[in-house]
């Protein structure tokens, strides 16, 4: 079925009206309470175990409705509709879009797409990650020397580690004592190096994440691993130094996840150890595919359903709630009011909770890879900006970092603030500071204290004539004071379980979606990250060496890499240094005597790196905007299938 081509968000009459709005708009939030008791009641909402408070907002009840309107008069209630239906939405690849059918429960059933059974396939293959997190567990997956798994190694990059990266630091507390999970993905060598420091190739298990097995990061890395692995345990005496005892080896202490069988196995892993997903689960949103085989194995397979029933919650909720109690819907709606129409092109993610403290960077590639576009799904050019920065950090530590700018900067950054009633580790304070910290004091509820302190410090700020009559110089009153109306949006749940996690990730990747629609954007490609990865294959030869290579460059790269050998160089041989003598390049050795003792070696033949060169650049077309500003506010008195081989990028 050929999809219809985005509507123009700017021609429909919600657009037009919403425009009207922001115009005419002078956001007060603190008026907006004070004659309105009920506003923080009527914007709170329930998804699942989430509470979401959207009552500090830049938006009035006309707003909501409008935006509302915007969403169906950009058909997303059709978009929902193919998306969850196997429509094959992602028109640049031709593929479905069901991610939402890892989830659907081992119950579900009657999703056919192109003759698979969705519903059984999914269900086969997380049985079989089941059955293996288990053996691996229980001690009955064992290592050549018939030694227990005691450290698994997740070596993947993109959506193939920053997913399970954030999901087993959030989950810490279900983790098994004694059954460690680290991650590589940086092809840096210190990453690897690392995280392999000080482990026991006997108890060690490798799994290589990449779909089609040809990532390079992931691949150079899995290499690097094997041959750690084997020289390591060859060194040992714990395997001959034959090829078979090699083969053995990687059979037993490595495992993939990935759809091309012939590579894992040219790789020396049984592809009977390959746990597999499908073309239409990309890779920003597999984390509860086979990517989280890792999370299976650390938290066990019974909490590894409970977290994939939290996505369920939350997709339900989204399939199934009208639009003016959908959250996110109402949440993908707001980002858009913000970054269309009041310029807000930065979003922060404020976790109150440290074990979600990877939480911002995992989001960073779910928004910005699926949203980061400036073509529309028919190619098209958008018609209005696309996209937010999104970032963050862990409460309290931003505090004392960025909420400066957030609170007194001239950038509006509407903020998500997310915390739980329920603390993984419930401590108190016996000792007390004799002053504001009393003895025996909760230390959670200090925390979180924290937590409702800045939406509202961002919300209703502090006027000049409060300032003042705290006894503050006149001289001062302008730096302490704070103009309030910065936007926010307060989650609440009650424990940071595997469920809620999944409702959590759940709700961010409908947000994202929702943003999509409106955009009229492909949330799920990502062709902007190709060119960089093609050529720095075509740099990495002279970067080794190459001066053909090395002549086919641009200037300015042609210079770096230079510049780079001789730096390299000078690092791995500090006892030598280049100096000009007469025209001719020479390596003098560096001793105590004051004349260097000189040898010459021919210069290089290339010519000159520093020609000059235009360069014709194609500007992004994005739409011209007014310069950000918040409306101000009124003067106020003081007041208190089974896998398959297709073709598929790595993410």
């Amino acid at each position: 079925m050929k999809l219809s081509s985005p509507i123009d968000p700017k021609s429909t009459a919600a657009w037009h009206d919403l425009t009207h709005e922001y115009r005419h708009l002078r956001a007060d939030l603190r008026g907006w309470f004070a004659t309105d008791p009920a506003r923080a009641e009527r914007l709170s909402y329930q998804a699942g175990d989430l509470f979401v408070d959207l009552s500090k907002n830049l938006v009035t009840d006309e707003i909501l409705a409008n935006l509302i309107r915007l969403a169906y008069e950009v058909n997303l209630p059709q978009r929902i509709k193919a998306m969850f239906s196997g429509e094959k939405i992602n028109v640049t690849e031709n593929r479905a879009v069901l991610h939402t059918a890892l989830r659907r429960g081992p119950d579900a059933h009657g999703l056919i797409v192109d003759g698979q059974d969705i519903d059984k396939d999914v269900e086969a293959e997380l049985r079989k990650i089941s059955d293996f997190a288990s053996r691996v567990r229980d001690a009955k997956w064992l290592g050549v020397t018939g030694k227990p798994i005691k450290t698994v190694v997740n070596i993947g990059i993109g959506g193939s580690d920053l997913g399970p990266v954030m999901v087993y630091e959030a989950l810490k507390p279900y983790r098994k004592p004694g059954l460690e999970v680290r991650f590589i993905s940086n092809i840096d060598p210190a990453d690897l190096a690392q995280k392999l420091e000080g482990l026991d190739p006997e108890t060690t298990l490798f799994i290589v994440a990449s779909k089609t097995f040809t990532t390079l990061e992931t691949l150079t890395n899995a290499r690097l691993a094997r041959q750690w692995l084997v020289e390591s345990l060859e060194k040992s005496g714990a395997i001959k130094k034959t090829a078979a005892g090699r083969k053995t080896a990687i059979a037993k202490h490595f495992v993939a996840v990935s759809t091309a069988l012939d590579k894992v196995a040219e790789f020396g892993i049984d592809p009977v150890n390959a746990f597999g997903f499908w073309d239409w689960v990309g890779g920003r949103y597999s984390v509860d595919s086979a990517i989280g085989t890792s999370i299976a194995i650390a938290i066990g397979p019974e909490r590894f359903r409970e977290f994939l029933a939290g996505f369920k919650i939350m997709d339900d909720h989204f399939t199934s709630t009208p639009f003016n109690q959908n959250v996110p819907v109402l949440m993908g709606m707001l980002n858009i009011w913000y970054v269309n129409f009041m310029h807000a092109y930065s979003h922060a993610v404020l976790p109150y909770a440290q074990q979600l403290h990877r939480f911002p960077a995992y989001l960073q590639q779910l928004t910005m890879e699926s949203n980061g576009k400036s073509v529309r799904w028919d190619g098209s050019p958008v018609t209005v900006h696309t996209g937010e920065i999104f970032w963050g950090e862990a409460g309290t530590n931003g505090q004392h970092a960025f909420y400066q700018l957030i609170h007194q900067g001239t950038l509006l950054i509407p903020c998500d603030f997310i915390a739980f009633a329920k603390p993984a580790h419930p401590l108190k304070d016996l000792a007390g500071d004799g002053g504001d910290v009393k003895a025996g004091a909760d230390v959670h509820e200090l925390f979180l204290a924290n937590f409702f302190a800045q939406s509202k410090a961002l919300a209703f700020g502090k006027s000049p004539e409060e300032v003042r009559a705290e006894g503050t110089p006149e001289a001062l009153v302008p730096a302490r004071t704070f103009s309030g109306n910065r936007p926010s949006t307060s989650i609440l749940a009650p424990e940071l379980t595997p469920s809620v996690l999944g409702q959590l990730i759940a709700l961010y990747e409908h947000i994202t979606f929702v943003q999509g629609v409106v955009w009229g954007v492909n949330s799920f490609d990502q062709w902007g990250v190709e060119l960089g990865k093609k050529l720095a294959l075509q740099v990495a030869p002279a970067v080794s060496g190459s001066e053909g290579a090395l002549a086919h460059q641009d200037a300015s790269t042609r210079l770096l890499v230079t510049k780079y050998r001789e730096l390299r160089e000078a690092a791995e041989f500090p006892g030598k240094k280049e100096v000009n003598v007469k025209g001719a390049t020479a390596v003098a050795e560096v001793t105590p005597a004051a004349v260097p003792v000189v040898t010459e070696k021919p210069k290089a033949t290339r010519k000159s790196s520093t020609t000059k060169r235009k360069v014709a650049v194609a500007e992004p077309q994005i739409p011209a905007v007014e310069t950000p500003i918040v409306p101000p506010a009124p003067k106020r008195k003081a007041a208190a299938s089974k896998p398959t081989t297709a073709k598929a990028k790595s993410s």
